[in-house]
């Protein structure tokens, strides 16, 4: 009796893996049997090929997968029927629609295990995409709470800067003031020299002050 393996999965694994699954897709058959496949090659369970191939293979395979899903379509795409359009007939297809994972909505009546994996792919798609969607609304809301904290701190320093420019247009008006008011003060004091100090020419030729 063969052991089960619960070993980590090799790069070769998850490589027969997706070349299993993508095979069984083009050639019209199930997950499941790509599982089970797989599972026997390997000595693992079906359910641990499905697991690993939702939870890590799966995403790395969507061009793949979508190529082997049209390849499976051109297989089994039937020759069309056109009836007589006097007759109000239309084309139609022999073959009925195929049912993808896409479109597929079991009604209870029509539910097998595949259709349920299928579904809990789905829902394990969207709670991976929940998951992102709230990461990422952590971190936008933990951005703008810096940026916040940011413009907060910038009004501020652009309202020191404000109250200093200001500060210092005062402090210079003044100044200007006061030296205009002494440059008057010399002036006036020069004038006032000028007009009590007088001067003549003796009879010798020389320059003497005169008393006021």
């Amino acid at each position: 009796m063969s052991t089960t393996r619960q070993d980590a999965w090799t790069q070769d694994e998850d490589l027969l893996l997706a070349e299993v699954v993508l095979r069984h897709i083009r050639e019209g058959g199930t997950q499941l049997q790509a599982f089970e496949e797989v599972g026997k090659r390997l000595s693992r369970t079906a359910a641990a090929c499905g697991f690993r191939w939702n939870s890590s293979i799966r995403k790395q395979y969507k061009s793949g997968i979508e190529l082997a899903k049209r390849q499976r379509k051109d297989a089994k795409r039937g020759p069309v029927v056109k009836n007589d359009v006097n007759h109000g007939g239309t084309e139609a297809a022999i073959n009925p629609p195929e049912k993808t994972e896409e479109t597929f909505q079991p009604s209870m009546k029509e539910i097998t295990f595949e259709d349920l994996v299928v579904y809990l792919n789905k829902l394990y798609d969207r709670a991976q995409n929940s998951k992102d969607y709230q990461e990422n609304l952590s971190l936008y809301k933990t951005k703008l709470m810096t940026l916040e904290q940011k413009l907060h701190d910038i009004s501020a320093e652009n309202d020191r800067l404000s109250k200093e420019l200001y500060e210092m247009e005062h402090d210079y008006k003044a100044l200007i003031e006061i030296m205009e008011r002494a440059r008057k003060m010399v002036v006036l004091k020069e004038e006032e020299f000028a007009q009590k100090v007088r001067f003549q020419m003796d009879k010798n030729g020389n320059l003497e002050k005169l008393d006021k």
